[in-house]
């Protein structure tokens, strides 16, 4: 990813309406369980407050116009979730003044993007995970793209969707896994070689539907 002049194009209006709109329109907390029938989380679990940023920039091509979603492929060494596609974010820390402040601050820890660089737009549904997570999706838009400088220790790999696929409910499939000695489905948006599933599909699955006329 490199600079770029700021997005000035119907396209992008146009998109950047609906997400607007999107933000307007009430939603209900998702969680990994919404499709798999009977499924709930331990009645004793404790959610630990987090927060992702869902940072849109310009499409990079002259002859495209619009917006893409920076998403990570997280590095194979973790414990957790080791290389799959998430957004830039992390739990919440004491010094966090709020979700915003903490998926700014994870999203220039993770992939070196200036906290001053994003304008934020607002909120979307907490979205309630496996694992034991309660996280504040923030949405917020760049002027310009950015030139990621990832953290080896936590991001193999930054890369960008176009919102144009995302917001496609069409895009969407359900698939299951095994889990815990059960079937558990869940969302996939694939996109080229990136197999974008889980809670970060879930969540842009709820975008995407909010965006829909």
């Amino acid at each position: 990813m490199s600079a770029g002049a700021p997005v000035d194009d119907a396209g992008g209006r146009e998109a950047l309406t609906r997400l607007l709109h999107a933000l307007d329109r009430p939603g209900p907390v998702s969680t990994d369980h919404d499709l798999t029938p009977g499924a709930a989380p331990p009645s004793t679990l404790t959610l630990r407050p987090a927060a992702v940023l869902v940072a849109l920039q310009p499409v990079a091509a002259s002859s495209r116009d619009g917006w893409e979603v920076v998403l990570t492929r997280r590095s194979a060494r973790l414990v957790h979730h080791p290389g799959q596609i998430s957004f830039p974010g992390g739990k919440l820390e004491p010094a966090d003044a709020d979700p915003e402040a903490a998926a700014l601050r994870e999203a220039r820890e993770e992939v070196g993007l200036e906290s001053g660089a994003v304008e934020l737009l607002g909120r979307l549904p907490v979205h309630e995970t496996v694992t034991g997570f309660a996280i504040t999706p923030v949405l917020g838009r760049l002027e310009r793209r950015f030139h990621p400088l990832p953290d080896a220790a936590e991001v193999e790999e930054v890369f960008a969707v176009p919102l144009e696929h995302l917001s496609d409910p069409g895009r969407y499939r359900i698939e299951r896994r095994r889990w815990r000695g059960g079937w558990r489905n869940y969302y996939v948006v694939p996109w080229g070689p990136y197999y974008i599933w889980g809670a970060t599909a879930r969540i842009l699955r709820g975008l995407a539907e909010r965006m829909a006329p």
